[in-house]
């Protein structure tokens, strides 16, 4: 349920026009390894070490679920695999920051085209502006995904942003209590 206000900020503190408008950059080497991982991540190919990136108590926030640790962020990507058996990325774009965020954040322009049969048409083309906050060792700390560069109600917007922030921790929450933390056979 993004914001219908085509100027509500989303988490980098801009509108869907502005983040869309970003020029595109080449990663700073070292951001390579975070990016890896995600387009691992993200093309339902995780492995053991695609995980590293996270810091112990990373959260990962999307218009789906809210996941606190690394142990349950795994459970959210292995789980996306098991949905989704391949999905591709037609679009991967690393944009420039503007001076209104910490050097620590990486934004990501992209397009995930997902398959529930690897032998058809795609069944679902989500476009996903991504915000990832790294700390001073380089770990990503906060992984926000927000659909179409749109903004999510919180809790901070009264009560229906605080019954859907409640429904993604439970929904979270299941997925790290019935998906396994053993990424998926490639």
């Amino acid at each position: 349920m993004p914001s219908s206000d085509p100027n509500a900020k989303n988490f980098a503190g801009l509108t869907p026009e502005e983040s869309k408008a970003l020029k595109e950059r080449a990663p700073e080497s070292h951001e390579e390894k975070i990016i890896q991982a995600i387009k691992e991540l993200y093309s339902c190919k995780p492995k053991e070490s695609t995980y590293s990136i996270y810091a112990k108590d990373a959260v990962f926030h999307d218009p789906i679920g809210i996941a606190n640790g690394s142990d349950a962020i795994r459970a959210q990507f292995n789980g996306l695999a098991k949905i989704f058996p391949k999905a591709d990325i037609p679009k991967f774009r690393v944009l420039s920051n503007p001076s209104s965020l910490p050097k620590n954040t990486i934004l990501i322009d992209q397009d995930i085209a997902y398959y529930r049969d690897p032998k058809s048409s795609p069944t679902k083309t989500v476009n996903s502006l991504l915000t990832l906050e790294t700390s001073d060792s380089g770990l990503v700390t906060h992984h926000q995904e927000e659909w179409d560069h749109k903004r999510e109600p919180t809790s901070d917007d009264g009560f229906v942003g605080y019954i859907n922030e409640q429904r993604k921790k439970l929904t979270a929450g299941l997925t790290d209590m019935f998906v396994s933390k053993e990424p998926p056979k490639q």
